[in-house]
């Protein structure tokens, strides 16, 4: 309903400076701040007052004597406060708000806009485990992916698998070369990437310690499979593709305990075989920005603010991962309204000279849309292992958390108000629940360009600013909706009037702006905005449980009517921990 009020707002204010031959192009439209009680209000008087000749003050009055709420649904009344003009809601707000959210078990979900969008993320080579300071890729891309689906839009999920590098070539030739007898070490978890990364383990090692006649052979094997894919030679590739599959299968494994889908594993290998990689290159070398220095092709981009060129093709023909990146890329373009890309940090670089790039080739590359993430770190104590080459792998961190929840969940049990009879898998899933849970928000609940150190205190705290406590309120609401289900009580036809006390009221006004927060961070890219309104919805809906009853309250009516609001409530709440990939337990 905000945002049928907000347009409501806007015409009714653009209708006032029209009539009052003032400018319309600023309406200065936003939420007050916290010491003016309305649910919108305009600066515009700041902006007029020069315009006019007069204080703010005497401008925001004069506007809003000019303002008729008549003809409007939810536009209920203005007033000011000093420079504001106020905007006040109808009872009709609450009411539709209440039996949207009640009623609609994707309440939030915006229309369809007709936009396809892929959203790539994770993409990290695969060469064995998933790090966990990588760990931000998937749960941020997953939430952008959420997102921007629940904002209408058609999305596809994807992560395009670096087949065709000198890393994938090592960890072919190493794989081949040595036996189980060589490597240095047993598994350290039973899954195949952890298995065969031993084995690019030891190939490195080889590199950087033998002696030096066998790696310059070792050298020229590796070339060797280089030139064979770039050649399109299937035997040469077959060979990669066992290693790169086998990896990848054990990485998608792992991704799956988040959970992080993926709808296409597009390989950069796709672009060298159609040709598409070498008829690019082609395209680039005709550029006038196009040089030939130090045995390669590459492009100036100082016109960019670019210092580093780009090399795209080796003197020997062969093309580089940011090549066959263009020419994926221009695959996009072809196939999707919108290209999103969640990258890290140390992609930045890259990324700035693939869409320069990109504008140099013709190519609409306000198409493309980057995320950048900055890591996430571990503080001592942890109490999981650092292994030699492998260091702290996601598997470990959702172990960890997942036990750690289980230890936090066994040691409330004798504080539950609840009657409901939890068994031993009842304590695992819960478990699971919030463990995975807490990693998740506490990465998503950050702006992406932040430094997150992971703290166990704050990720699974109960009573604060986490998971958690958040999914509290969701288990709370149908653990409510569960009695009065056992009780008769019935929220079917209920009258939304009677529910006039500031705690629900505000309740509902925060239900109300939900979709408009969709809105907004969906158009920024920002899911930590969704975990913000989470928190801040959960907080608001905790006033409400302590100061309305529902199953005693004094009478049926209230009892129905605030029924209808705990399921408004268990909807919003579970929708918006959807959005950030958190699960909505529904006991804890």
């Amino acid at each position: 309903m905000f945002r049928q009020f907000r347009e409501e707002v806007e015409a009714a204010l653009s209708a006032a400076l029209s009539s009052l031959d003032l400018p319309g192009d600023d309406l200065g439209v936003e939420e007050p701040p916290e010491d003016v009680p309305a649910t919108l209000a305009s600066s515009v008087a700041f902006r007029l007052a020069g315009v006019v000749g007069a204080a703010p003050p005497k401008v925001a009055a004069d506007i809003a004597e000019e303002i008729s709420v008549e003809g409007y649904d939810y536009l209920g009344a203005v007033d000011t406060q000093g420079p504001y003009v106020n905007f006040h809601v109808t009872d009709t707000y609450y009411d539709d708000t209440l039996t949207a959210a009640a009623e609609d078990g994707e309440y939030g979900r915006l229309p369809a806009t007709g936009d396809s969008v892929v959203v790539e993320h994770t993409s990290a080579n695969p060469t064995g485990p998933v790090h966990v300071g990588r760990a931000r890729n998937p749960i941020v891309g997953d939430a952008v992916a959420n997102l921007l689906d629940f904002a209408g839009n058609d999305v596809e999920r994807h992560y395009y698998v670096n087949d065709a590098g000198r890393q994938m070539a090592v960890f072919t030739w190493a794989y081949e070369t040595f036996d189980e007898a060589d490597l240095d070490s047993e598994p350290d978890r039973d899954r195949i990437e952890y298995d065969l990364v031993r084995y690019y383990q030891k190939g490195n090692a080889f590199l950087e310690e033998a002696d030096p006649d066998e790696v310059e052979a070792a050298e020229a094997e590796i070339t060797e499979i280089l030139q064979g894919i770039e050649a399109g030679d299937e035997a040469v590739y077959a060979r990669v593709e066992n290693v790169v599959d086998q990896v990848l299968g054990g990485m998608r494994e792992c991704l799956a305990r988040l959970p992080a889908e993926f709808d296409a594993f597009v390989k950069e290998t796709r672009f060298m075989f159609d040709g598409s990689t070498r008829d690019l290159a082609e395209r680039l070398k005709e550029t006038d920005h196009a040089v030939y220095e130090e045995d390669a092709w590459q492009l100036e981009l100082d016109e960019y603010g670019i210092e580093k060129n780009l090399v795209f093709l080796r003197s020997d023909g062969t093309s580089l991962y940011t090549t066959r990146d263009l020419a994926h890329h221009e695959w996009k373009f072809e196939n999707y309204d919108r290209a999103v890309t969640v990258l890290g940090e140390d992609h930045k670089l890259q990324a700035g000279q693939l869409r320069a790039a990109l504008d140099l080739l013709g190519d609409d590359t306000d198409k493309l849309e980057n995320v950048i993430f900055s890591w996430v770190n571990l503080p001592g104590g942890l109490g999981m292992s650092t292994r030699e080459g492998t260091g702290v792998m996601l598997d470990d961190l959702l172990d960890e958390s997942i036990a750690r929840a289980r230890e936090e969940v066994e040691t409330r049990m004798e504080d539950r108000i609840r009657n409901d009879d939890l068994d031993d898998d009842d304590i695992e899933r819960i478990a699971r629940q919030v463990g995975i849970g807490a990693v998740r928000y506490d990465i998503v609940s950050k702006q992406p360009t932040k430094a997150i150190t992971f703290e166990w205190d704050q990720a699974l705290n109960f009573e604060a600013q986490s998971a958690p406590y958040i999914q509290y309120v969701h288990a709370r609401c149908c653990g409510i909706t569960d009695e009065a289900s056992a009780a008769g009580l019935d929220a079917s036809e209920i009258d939304p009037s009677v529910l006039d006390t500031e705690a629900e009221r505000d309740l509902l006004r925060v239900i109300a702006r939900f979709p408009a927060v969709i809105e907004e961070a969906a158009d920024d890219l920002e899911p930590h905005a969704i975990a913000t309104f989470a928190r801040e919805f959960a907080e608001v809906f905790n006033r409400f449980y302590r100061e309305c009853p529902v199953l005693s309250a004094d009478d049926e009516e209230v009892a129905s009517a605030r029924l209808a609001l705990v399921e408004a409530s268990k909807h919003t709440v579970a929708n918006a921990l959807s959005i950030i990939g958190v699960e909505a337990p529904e006991s804890m």
